[in-house]
């Protein structure tokens, strides 16, 4: 999306669809300070006093505008989804979609939606850290010409409960317990197990929440799930029942628990600065849409309900039609102004897309609305420039807190003759509701389609892998072990005997719990390879490389390293004792990006150590450069060495993996994601390696020799 900036008001402009989203913007290059209304001021570091040592005179008025401003300047925070970053973009179709929809903005190719993002995490607050234990919000805004789509998700595609009417309940058992505000962003304590060995419902968004999808690697690598179940209706007014998915080109992948932890105290805004830095450094974040479409006929041919928001279809079921891209390639200009202030709401939709009865939908329908009024202090927030649609508003509505619109008609009302009753409706164009059939009696009560709590969640467990389980029981270990009351956390061990025992006997070993006597489970014995992340795409781009070196390196292996890495889109990283300048044998300098006190292998996706007998044999001596090492390895990353490079990791405490030796004489070597090569020259076989044992990720080969590592 190109930008232009004019002095005191920019356009974002779509260039193939000439649509317009204005958005108020301040220049400040080289503007006299003025006031809000206007007037310049000649000075604003004192206030008007009487004597240089008497006391402020009530008539400053740049003095008390200034103060009342500052006071005023927060709003009140979300109740959920607080602590969140948003970028802009665009999202194009790849055919059309008129046998489904008649919504335009997936009518044709060539054009070119814009788009805002907006991600978030769930329970914590504005301060939290990034990469805490949660789910994710994956808010996207989409202006089309019709008006504003909203498709409010999350990176998980289920939900705790599955009636909105329990919101508040599972809200205020997650959040700080109200006698102390204690935990911070983190469900391990009392209150959250209580409510939920109580609510069997939440049992299958416990296992979502306790595994990897957690604790994403980035915001640029986690899916997007519409979560509700919602209707694609054609021209034709044929409906479909539909699910939406954003599948990242990148793949899904998470963070190890360690890692997250202490990058919530190395760097809060670690997911933050990552997509910021990414789309600064072009590698703009792609994110596919794919739609589950389930004709009516089909609606109860499965064994669950699939209007339950606490289950998710599995795609070997009905599979995912991928229909179009967004991209992201444009950070916000003001945080507050955009990202801060930005609504979404489900109910923001356009003709073709229709609501299901998903009890939980039902609900967000009135809640995000009501939320948006108090928040953004009244129902004129559609006014805010980020909330602007690009297509015209025309309406009866009028007056209230923050209003923008000047509205030079006398007639506010409707019908009216006075002004031919303009703006009036468009029965032919107009966004016209499903006519479904509804009936039945006024009822309090679940339908037994919704009873059935254990088989997804079985089928979850086993479609997980042997590392991704492992995560899991320890995770389990964790939250479960910050609750203080012995009778919830051996219902905890209870609750999940009724999804696999085995599961239910790990639980019991780490939270002081009496394993089941009676085996449980559901008998459940299929799985769905696409819930498991280690089936996931997996490539080298934007990935981060730590290289370890020191003054007398070798500038040969180290550019020649470079060069490969960033051929295939990897961003490398020189990290030293000191900031500034490293020379090499040869009298090359380079400039290091980071010393070990602002620096840690949590910050990296591998690391690589170079040759050079001084430089490897300063790193061998240093307490840091060999956590550095042993860190990256526990936590099952690439680590990659050339020639003297590899004696570091002969000196860490790496174990039970093979590392070339002197009598190698070139010849590469490289298991469970540890690549070395010594006695070459040659390095190209070693850089191909390398770069292979980065697309991977994780070698969680490694899951049994961590233990064996301090870090």
């Amino acid at each position: 999306m190109d930008t232009v900036q004019k002095k005191n008001r920019g356009k974002v402009q779509d260039d193939t669809k000439n649509e317009q989203l204005e958005i108020f913007r301040s220049d400040h290059n080289n503007e006299k300070l003025t006031t809000n209304h206007g007037l310049q001021i000649s000075n604003t570091d004192d206030s008007l006093k009487a004597g240089s040592r008497g006391p402020t005179l009530m008539e400053d008025f740049h003095f008390r505008e200034k103060l009342t401003h500052f006071d005023h300047e927060r709003i009140p925070e979300r109740v959920v989804h607080a602590r969140g970053f948003g970028a802009h973009g665009y999202f194009q179709v790849y055919e059309p979609m008129t046998e489904y929809t008649k919504a335009k903005f997936l009518e044709h190719p060539s054009v070119k939606t814009p788009v805002f993002v907006r991600f978030s995490t769930v329970v914590g607050s504005k301060g939290s850290a990034d990469t805490v234990r949660d789910v994710r919000g994956f808010a996207t805004k989409f202006y089309t010409s019709e008006g504003n789509y909203d498709l409010v998700a999350n990176n998980i595609p289920i939900f705790f409960i599955q009636d909105a009417i329990k919101f508040p309940d599972m809200v205020h058992s997650i959040k700080p317990e109200p006698h102390n505000d204690i935990p911070q962003a983190s469900a391990a304590h009392d209150n959250f197990w209580d409510f939920i060995v109580n609510t069997p419902e939440i049992t299958h968004m416990i296992l979502w929440l306790l595994s990897d999808r957690a604790i994403p690697r980035s915001f640029r690598m986690m899916e997007g799930f519409g979560v509700n179940t919602f209707r694609l209706v054609n021209a034709q007014g044929k409906a479909r029942f539909v699910k939406f998915h954003w599948k990242p080109l990148l793949g899904v992948h998470s963070l190890v628990w360690d890692e997250a932890q202490k990058l919530a105290g190395k760097d809060p805004d670690f997911h933050r600065r990552d997509l910021w830095d990414a789309i600064s450094m072009g590698n703009y974040p792609e994110f596919e849409l794919g739609v589950q479409i389930l004709e009516e006929e089909n609606e109860f041919k499965f064994n669950f309900d699939i209007l339950d928001p606490t289950k998710f279809w599995p795609e070997e079921l009905v599979p995912v039609k991928i229909i179009g891209k967004m991209t992201l390639n444009r950070n916000v200009d003001n945080f507050f102004a955009e990202t801060e202030q930005v609504a979404f709401h489900p109910g923001h939709v356009v003709p073709g897309i229709d609501f299901s009865n998903d009890p939980l939908l039902q609900g967000r329908l009135f809640s995000y609305l009501d939320t948006q009024l108090i928040r953004l202090g009244g129902p004129n927030f559609h006014e805010i420039p980020i909330n602007r649609p690009v297509a015209p508003v025309h309406n009866n509505q009028r007056d209230g807190y923050h209003r923008m619109t000047i509205d030079r008609s006398r007639v506010n009302y409707f019908p009216n003759s006075l002004q031919k009753n303009s703006p009036i409706p468009d029965p032919q164009n107009g966004y016209i509701h499903y006519a479904e059939k509804v009936e039945g009696k006024k009822v309090r009560e679940r339908n037994p389609s919704f009873k059935d709590h254990y088989s997804q969640a079985t089928l979850f467990w086993n479609s997980m892998s042997e590392a991704e389980r492992q995560h899991i029981i320890e995770a389990f270990h964790f939250e479960v072990g910050g609750v203080t009351n012995k009778e919830i956390r051996q219902r905890v061990v209870d609750m999940f005997n009724n999804v696999n025992s085995q599961l239910a006997i790990e639980i019991a070993k780490g939270v002081g719990g009496t394993p089941p006597i009676t085996p449980g489970g559901t008998g459940v014995t299929a799985s769905s390879p696409a819930v498991s992340q280690e089936n996931t795409i997996k490539v080298p781009q934007t990935r981060k490389v730590a290289i370890l070196a020191e003054n007398g390196f070798n500038c040969t292996e180290i550019v020649k390293f470079m060069e490969a890495m960033e051929d295939v889109g990897i961003t490398t990283e020189i990290i030293s004792t000191s900031l500034g300048q490293i020379t090499s044998v040869s009298g090359m300098e380079l400039e290091v990006s980071k010393h070990y006190h602002s620096a840690g292998s949590i910050m990296y996706d591998a690391v690589y150590i170079t040759g050079g007998r001084q430089s490897v044999d300063s790193l061998i001596t240093n307490g840091d450069s060999l956590h550095f090492v042993n860190e990256a390895f526990k936590h099952a990353k690439p680590i990659g060495a050339t020639n003297e490079g590899v004696d570091l990791l002969k000196a860490s405490a790496i174990q039970g993996v093979k590392i070339a030796g002197t009598d190698n004489q070139g010849q590469l070597t490289t298991e469970l994601g540890v690549v070395t090569i010594q006695n070459s020259t040659d390095l190209t076989s070693f850089n191909q390696g390398f770069i292979n044992a980065v697309a991977q990720h994780r070698h969680w080969g490694r899951q049994n020799l961590k233990k064996m590592v301090p870090a």
